[in-house]
Formats: C-alpha cells, sequence, structure tokens
C-alpha cells in the first residue's frame, strides 16, 4: 500500500525582491522592537555575549564551540522578536528557544559555518604561501614583488569567500528556526536571498558597521542595544524577504522539540 508522507520540512521558494532603501526600514523595526522591552533586551545581549566568551575560553574546543553555538543564540533572539512582534511578552528564557526547539539543525548551520571559515582560511593561506614560496624561487626585487601580490590575492580571496559565508549566515538562523528548513537548504537559500537582493544587503552592511563603531565607544555597552536592533532587524528582513513566500507554521507548544 502506497502510504503518502508529509515531508519533514517544506521546499524552499525563491527569495522576494526588496528595495535597497528598505535596509533603514528593518533596522528602524529592529530599534522598534528594543524599545519594547529595552531591558529585557539587554540582558539577552549579556548572556549572549556571556556566553560566548565563556565558550571561547573552553580549553582545546573554545575555538569551534562559539562558532558553533553562534546560530542557536541568534534563533533564541529571533524567537524573541517574533514574540514581541506578536503582541506577547518577551523573557529572557526566549534567549534559550533556539536550544529548546531546533538545536540539532541549529547546531549544523554552526558546524557549516565553522567549516566554510576553516575552508575559506586554508584557501587563502594556500594561496599566500604558494606566492611566495614562488618569490623565493624567482628572488631579489621581481621575487618579493610576487610574493607581496600573491599575498593581499590571498587575503582578497579570503575577503570574498568569507563575505559568501556571512551570506549564507544570514538569513540560516531565521529560515531554521521559524519555518523549519533543513539547515543545508537554509544556508543556501540564505545566500540567494543576499545576493538576489545584494544592494539591499550592502546598504544593510555599511549601516550596521558605521552603528557598531558608534556603540562601542561608550566602553562597548553600546552593543547591549546595537545586538538586539541586529535581531529585530534581522527578523524584519526575514518578514519581508521570505515570511510571504513560505507558510505559516503552527507555533511549537513549551517545551516541544521537532528534532
Amino acid at each position: 500500500m502506497n502510504i503518502s508522507r508529509r515531508p519533514r520540512h517544506p521546499p524552499p521558494p525563491a527569495p522576494g525582491d526588496v528595495a535597497p532603501g528598505h535596509a533603514l526600514q528593518w533596522l528602524a523595526d529592529g530599534w522598534r522592537l528594543f524599545m519594547k522591552a529595552p531591558v529585557i533586551w539587554a540582558l539577552q545581549a549579556f548572556i549572549f555575549f556571556i556566553i560566548l566568551a565563556a565558550l571561547g575560553m573552553l580549553p582545546i574546543l573554545g575555538w569551534a564551540a562559539a562558532p558553533i553555538a553562534l546560530p542557536l543564540l541568534i534563533a533564541g533572539m529571533l524567537s524573541g522578536a517574533q514574540v514581541l512582534d506578536r503582541g506577547e511578552a518577551l523573557h529572557v528564557g526566549h534567549l534559550f528557544d533556539g536550544i529548546r526547539r531546533h538545536a540539532g539543525n541549529l547546531l549544523l548551520v554552526g558546524t557549516f559555518h565553522l567549516l566554510g571559515a576553516l575552508l575559506a582560511a586554508l584557501i587563502a593561506a594556500a594561496i599566500g604561501s604558494s606566492a611566495v614560496l614562488a618569490g623565493m624561487v624567482v628572488g631579489s626585487v621581481p621575487g618579493a614583488g610576487m610574493a607581496a601580490g600573491g599575498m593581499m590575492f590571498g587575503v582578497l580571496v579570503f575577503t570574498v569567500l568569507w563575505a559568501l559565508l556571512m551570506m549564507a549566515l544570514w538569513f540560516a538562523p531565521a529560515l531554521v528556526m521559524l519555518h523549519d528548513v533543513a539547515p543545508l537548504d537554509a544556508m543556501m537559500l540564505s545566500a540567494r536571498a543576499c545576493f538576489h537582493n545584494l544592494l539591499a544587503f550592502i546598504v544593510l552592511a555599511a549601516l550596521l558597521y558605521v552603528l557598531a563603531w558608534v556603540a562601542l565607544i561608550p566602553a562597548g555597552l553600546g552593543m547591549l542595544a546595537l545586538l538586539p536592533v541586529i535581531a529585530g532587524a534581522l527578523y524584519a528582513a526575514w518578514k519581508e524577504t521570505f515570511a510571504p513566500l513560505l507558510p505559516v507554521l503552527p507555533e511549537p507548544a513549551d517545551g516541544a522539540n521537532p528534532n
């Protein structure tokens, strides 16, 4: 007997079109969500940084633990943004919704993030070291120029690969957390969305760069506000880019774990 089974993950759709000027509106939406519960958001951000710092200090595996755990914490802040957007109360515990609901898939996103960063570094190092060796063989001034040029090209390659990795990571926690998209599908779809609306995300990246420097001025305390604003902006960007195209999923019951 042929029994049709419901697929575990919804099929990824093509991302929607976004005007470049909407990047500013996303940040405004992020600020609006932050102002709904600034104290709770600041506490979440503080715990966020403490957890990443503690993971980074773990012996032997600390360098890998923080990048792998990052999507879990981002997903929790996105869950908090969704809760506020629905008109409900935000709690500090929402930061751990990613662990409660999609831990396995979010850890896979973090693992792919780490592997991608290592691959980018290895490729750039291979290019740079090859140029240095070739320069040593050639010798003299031409060799030094070849080595310097190769090192600069390696840095350029790393920058491009890192930007691609950030594009793949940008929407992935939202797609996994809020629409149960499979981890690798979420990262590929996130990269497609950023490419599809490249100008909007260049504008957003430039704005975030400026805001990050401003947030660091008061002894870094501004990051306790900027991180929730970024989470709200990411949620707003996800809503505009994907929410109209994906099926609405029922809100999971407390303690439910779909994995």
